[in-house]
């Protein structure tokens, strides 16, 4: 089997579309209706991904992002009706790594399926050391002036590409079809959350900024950093 993939949704309708869905891709998969069960199966078969709907009775899909990612780095894949954006952003702060919004195509959520999938058996290379980092990519470990930092599986994929690229401008569409996939291209609402999110853990125990925005054009990574207070 490709992978093991946990469906949460309260809607008998669309759970049993996608078991068939991604079953018939080979994919070992099981759904739940309510967040309390699906929390339970996490728990009992841990899962390679999580698929949740963002709007539930009872526990949110911003609650069960949190709950999963408290206990671990298992990629989330959020589902969301286009009027909630604010439920979305809220989604990714809490740790979710991705987004399709209501009511979207099967395909595209099989191709962003296997991105998320993909990225485990590439996160087998040896350490990056540069300026005030060691980035490991078989141990999903980092360290910051000899400090860890937790990240969660996007904020890793996408610290590890700029590690990568360190002192070079990164590009919107660059990063995002690295980290997210080539489907994603023309969502940069992705960067602005995750480099925000990134810059805060990066620079709250060091004062000092690490990624620097290149406007109109994407971001450089300056392992050595800079003082919070330069230009």
């Amino acid at each position: 089997m490709p992978g093991r993939i946990l469906v949460i949704d309260d809607e008998p309708q669309i759970t049993r579309v996608l078991r068939a869905s991604l079953s018939a891709q080979g994919y070992d998969v099981r759904t739940a209706n309510l967040p309390e069960e699906a929390l339970e199966v996490f728990r009992e078969w841990p899962p390679d991904l999580v698929i949740t709907d963002l709007v539930m009775p009872g526990m949110s899909g911003v609650e069960i992002c949190r709950a999963i990612r408290s206990r671990g780095a298992t990629p989330v894949l959020v589902l969301s009706v286009r009027e909630h954006e604010r439920s979305k952003i809220e989604a990714l702060d809490a740790g979710a790594d991705d987004y399709v919004t209501k009511p979207f195509g099967i395909q595209e959520l099989l191709a962003r399926v296997r991105a998320h999938l993909r990225r485990a058996p590439e996160r087998t290379a040896s350490a990056i050391e540069a300026g005030d980092f060691v980035v490991d990519p078989t141990a999903h470990s980092i360290t910051v002036q000899g400090k860890p930092v937790h990240l969660t599986p996007k904020e890793f994929d996408l610290l590890l590409h700029l590690a990568r690229n360190a002192g070079k401008v990164m590009t919107h569409r660059a990063l995002l079809t690295a980290v997210w996939g080539a489907q994603s291209a023309h969502q940069p609402e992705y960067l602005r959350v995750f480099v925000g999110q990134l810059r805060k853990k990066l620079e709250t125990e060091t004062g000092r900024q690490y990624i620097q925005t290149e406007p109109w054009v994407g971001y450089r990574f300056i392992p050595e950093g800079r003082a919070a207070n330069e230009e």
